[in-house]
């Protein structure tokens, strides 16, 4: 792992601003700054961990927590006919920040096959 702090570490320790929905001692939401849907946040852990691939077993609490918050986060910003959760890994998976972080994307209608 990279040992410079990543745009989200910067975002957490408040040296960045962020639109911030949603705060625990877990995690945090904010609205992406590029937004991919009308709404469009990212859930990230406070716990750096670079990629899905490199968890470990003790870090599933976590992303199960992570997908309750983005449900959470999900009802508040009124996407009651349904929503997209989508996490990338690695460079070919679409990864650009080495933090794992959940796209909450909803507020139109999603194609399928993505991207």
């Amino acid at each position: 792992m990279n040992s410079e702090p990543t745009i989200f570490s910067r975002i957490i320790n408040r040296e960045i601003p962020a639109d911030i929905v949603f705060e625990d001692d877990k995690v945090l939401a904010f609205r992406d700054i590029h937004p991919a849907a009308p709404v469009h946040i990212l859930i990230i852990p406070k716990e750096p961990i670079d990629q899905i691939s490199h968890m470990k077993a003790e870090n599933a609490p976590l992303l199960g927590h992570m997908v309750w918050v983005a449900t959470q986060v999900a009802e508040k910003e009124s996407l009651n006919n349904g929503y997209r959760l989508v996490m990338n890994n690695g460079n070919e998976g679409g990864q650009s920040v080495y933090h794992i972080h959940l796209h909450l994307l909803g507020g139109r209608q999603m194609a399928w096959p993505p991207g």
